[in-house]
């Protein structure tokens, strides 16, 4: 068979002169000699010596810990029928919806995401998704903008996920705090000529924001309300929508993803039916084709909507169909009783983990304020916990830097871990 060669002897002869230079040796003179010459790797293996290598290497990771850390991803119970459903030929190596007479089933799965995401943020329309929570909060501090049409400058308090603020300003848009004590954020005040106001709740350190207070004050300064909620949340409180939010965003990795080291995960938009227009990514719709059978397709947008640079929502033309099939999956598997029935456990859970930590002598940061299952705890030294925590085979909470841990627990904790990590703490870490 004849080897693939992308470029001709013309096309790099073509290319050496424009650079100005006579061979390709000349082209990588400035390459250190120590970086010139023969790799030291080791000899070639075999298929089945190299499995085994890499299931050697494998059995050196610790698996299976109970993890008490959360800060945006938790540790849930993914059934198996996700895995399932996901790993088939048909989802896993879809053909691109934009062409609906052979993608039927992808855009069916789509829109069956977007119902569910409309149903739990109480908003009437959803995007396909996007690429994970922060994007899609950044994505939302741009649409405010434009639906407002003022520059993009949103108010936050350090109740939003400072990740996610982070890439907020990675999209040049203008961040102004609002107070934040006692763990809840100010909003009675917000700053004339902002474009969005940022209520996430639970907040980052997992206590219960005012939604209707936020998208208030948001509507009285002539802006609009952004909420950035854990869907999980959205099965125990009332919908965001419900209490005035225009825009409802978070992460959807809790609906049947695994921690998957940091992704990929997926992103979810809603928005009310005026601003559908402004939602960027993909949207599907459902219609009937020529014979009045049901069908799907991409709507609102053409195929080059968001190439078209300065004319586009967004830079985002595509959406995280896989992951975002895991949680319609995993949703529907669930239903409203089962995503309630996670929520409880969650609450129960973390609030007699907090009970016991405060029992044994430990200050709760924000002791009077509404949690669901996160919330910071004061310790004398975080890291030496975290330390003593791993050594008994647990993954403790996120270090904030200023004695509190942000703890974590979901509904695969059990009561013996939680005692046990209790055990460890009260020891003196």
């Amino acid at each position: 068979m004849a080897r693939f060669t992308p470029h001709t002897d013309d096309d790099v002869r073509e290319m050496l002169d424009a650079i100005g230079v006579e061979t390709l040796d000349d082209l990588f003179a400035d390459v250190s000699p120590k970086f010139q010459g023969e790799l030291d790797l080791p000899p070639a293996l075999s298929e089945y010596e190299a499995l085994r290598d890499v299931d050697r290497l494998a059995k050196e990771n610790d698996t299976g810990l109970p993890i008490f850390l959360g800060a945006g991803a938790y540790d849930r119970i993914v059934p198996s029928t996700v895995g399932a459903v996901i790993s088939r030929g048909e989802f896993l190596t879809s053909y691109t919806p934009y062409q609906p007479e052979i993608s039927q089933g992808t855009l069916q799965s789509i829109f069956e995401f977007q119902s569910i995401v409309s149903e739990l943020t109480g908003l009437e329309v959803s995007n396909a998704s996007v690429y994970d929570g922060a994007n899609a909060v950044a994505e939302a501090a741009l649409m405010t903008a434009r639906l407002t049409k003022r520059d993009p400058r949103v108010a936050v308090s350090a109740g939003l996920n400072p990740r996610y603020r982070e890439v907020i300003e990675t999209y040049r848009v203008e961040v102004v705090e609002l107070p934040f004590e006692d763990g809840t954020t100010d909003f009675s005040e917000v700053p004339d000529g902002v474009s969005g106001v940022f209520v996430q709740s639970p907040n980052f350190f997992g206590v219960v924001e005012d939604i209707e207070a936020a998208s208030g004050a948001a509507h009285a300064a002539g802006a609009l309300c952004v909420a950035v909620c854990d869907p999980i949340s959205l099965a125990v409180l009332e919908a965001p929508g419900n209490l005035g939010a225009d825009v409802a965003v978070g992460e959807a990795q809790p609906l049947g993803m695994p921690l998957l080291f940091g992704g990929p995960y997926a992103g979810y938009m809603a928005t009310d039916q005026k601003s559908v227009r402004q939602l960027p990514g993909r949207i599907c719709g459902e219609t009937v084709d020529k014979d009045g059978k049901l069908a799907y397709v991409l709507t609102l947008r053409g195929r080059e909507q968001d190439i078209r640079r300065a004319k586009a929502n967004s830079n985002i033309c595509t959406n995280q169909a896989l992951t975002a099939l895991a949680a319609t999956v995993y949703t529907a598997l669930m239903g409203p009783e089962g995503l309630r029935e996670v929520a409880e456990s969650s609450v129960s859970k973390a609030h007699y983990l907090a009970e016991r930590l405060q029992a044994s002598g430990f200050r709760l940061r924000y002791p009077e304020a509404p949690f669901l299952w996160e919330f910071v705890v004061e310790l004398p030294d975080v890291k030496k916990a975290n330390e003593a925590l791993l050594k008994a085979g647990m993954v403790g909470g996120l270090d904030l830097g200023d004695g509190g841990m942000l703890v974590a627990v979901t509904e695969k904790r059990t009561k013996e871990e939680l005692d046990a990590f209790v055990g460890v703490v009260a020891n003196g870490g």
